[in-house]
């Protein structure tokens, strides 16, 4: 990832929290927030607009300050609470919902249709579009169709089975817009940023470890940890980002169901030099359940696109490391790479010691004669850089105590891909 501290240049990842900002280890006060202008009279607009194109006439001159984009899949059992969430938001500027309906087969339809007269009684102007044919074209098209149809300046993503706390837009609009110079975060780099939240999960036991980590990352982790199998390291339903920005990243991918449509705009986005910040309060409860599109994923397809990313931002800038684990995820981790980059693995290090006492992994699968022999060490034992494999908070934080006693720096000497 080209824009860590320690890694290239861009902006870093910073933590918002609501009357200071956090940014390289220290509180910083914040500058007082603008008052927002009331919400405009909105003409009527159709409910289904032209998908063509993100650049649409007339933009230039619109007064939506902030769309909030919902794409709708068979929600019908969380619609009413999610909506219910956008009517409750306390934000005082203008706004506006973009729901795209993707052929949604349940009573969505028909709650959607309510909801657009009660939003709009509140001022809220609602753009509804639909996929009117039997079958969905899955997540990505449809959170691009309700981007091509809405006007905001400020694009605020929302998933249909998720809510959003009072206070959400109005937060993430304040960290958008404002710009201390005392920690060199520019209107461009503002501008370039995803920004999102912490969260509050449903049901509470459910990923606890995944939601301490994405609660509880550092600024500088926003950015470092983007390789490991959480995926971004602020997730999708928390975005909140520039129109500018997100045309220049380019649309979602809309392959349809089992692609991992927001981590490949996440990699593409780190790719293109923008800023990952997030608001340190709890602003969406995330809810976990066996429909959630996420579960479509395979495995093996986030793994492919992680080990790419991994080989294209950091191991081709090394010359040699080291990978942390000699056990199965280690190996796999080894198979999945490149020949050259194969080459550059000096060793793997573990704290097993029947690992150890063999001494070498011998990769049988190779074409080469004979076989590449790869020395298996002890950690204290091993030389930096490493690439980590072993899975954090889950070893009674043993692990997290080996790694701190090398002393050694994140994004510098070791990067996580557990």
């Amino acid at each position: 990832m080209e824009m860590a501290k320690g890694v290239s240049g861009g902006p870093e990842g910073l933590i918002w929290q609501e009357g200071t900002l956090a940014g390289g280890g220290s509180g910083l006060t914040q500058r007082q927030s603008p008052v927002a202008p009331s919400p405009p009279h909105l003409p009527d607009r159709p409910q289904s607009q032209s998908a063509s194109s993100f650049s649409r006439e007339g933009r230039e001159s619109c007064e939506i300050q902030v769309s909030i984009i919902l794409p709708v899949y068979n929600a019908e059992c969380w619609l009413d609470e999610c909506l219910k969430s956008v009517l409750e938001q306390d934000f005082q500027g203008s706004m506006e919902l973009s729901v795209f309906n993707d052929a949604s087969m349940d009573n969505s339809g028909n709650i959607l249709k309510k909801w657009k007269v009660l939003l709009e009684e509140a001022g809220i102007q609602m753009v509804l579009g639909e996929n009117d044919s039997s079958q969905p074209r899955g997540v990505g098209f449809a959170k691009n169709h309700a981007i091509d149809q809405s006007s905001g300046t400020y694009l605020c993503f929302l998933d249909s089975d998720d809510l959003m706390m009072p206070q959400r837009i109005r937060l993430q609009w304040e960290a958008a817009i404002q710009h201390p110079e005392s920690v060199s975060l520019t209107v461009v780099a503002a501008k370039s940023a995803i920004i999102g939240c912490q969260i509050e999960r449903e049901p509470a036991e459910a990923t606890e470890r995944y939601t301490r980590w994405i609660n509880n990352l550092t600024c500088e982790q926003l950015l470092t940890q983007v390789f490991t199998s959480h995926g971004p390291t602020v997730i999708m339903p928390t975005w909140f980002c520039s129109r500018e920005w997100f045309c220049h990243v380019g649309r979602f991918d809309e392959a349809g169901k089992g692609t991992p449509e927001d981590l490949l705009f996440f990699y593409e986005h780190l790719r293109k030099g923008g800023g990952v910040f997030r608001v340190n309060q709890c602003l969406l409860l995330y809810r976990y359940h066996p429909q959630a599109a996420t579960h479509s994923v395979l495995e093996g397809t986030i793994w492919t696109h992680r080990v790419l990313f991994l080989e294209e931002r950091i191991l081709s800038r090394w010359t040699s490391f080291t990978i942390w684990n000699a056990g199965k995820q280690g190996r796999k981790l080894f198979r999945s790479l490149t020949p050259a980059n194969q080459k550059k693995v000096t060793a793997f290090c573990d704290v097993d010691t029947n690992k150890i006492s063999k001494g070498f992994y011998t990769y049988e699968e190779s074409k080469e004669n004979p076989k590449p022999r790869i020395p298996i060490l002890h950690f204290r034992d091993a030389s930096p850089p490493f690439i980590i494999c072993v899975k954090l908070d889950l070893t009674g934080g043993q692990f997290e105590e080996n790694l701190k006693v090398l002393n050694l720096k994140e994004a510098v000497d070791y990067y996580h891909f557990n």
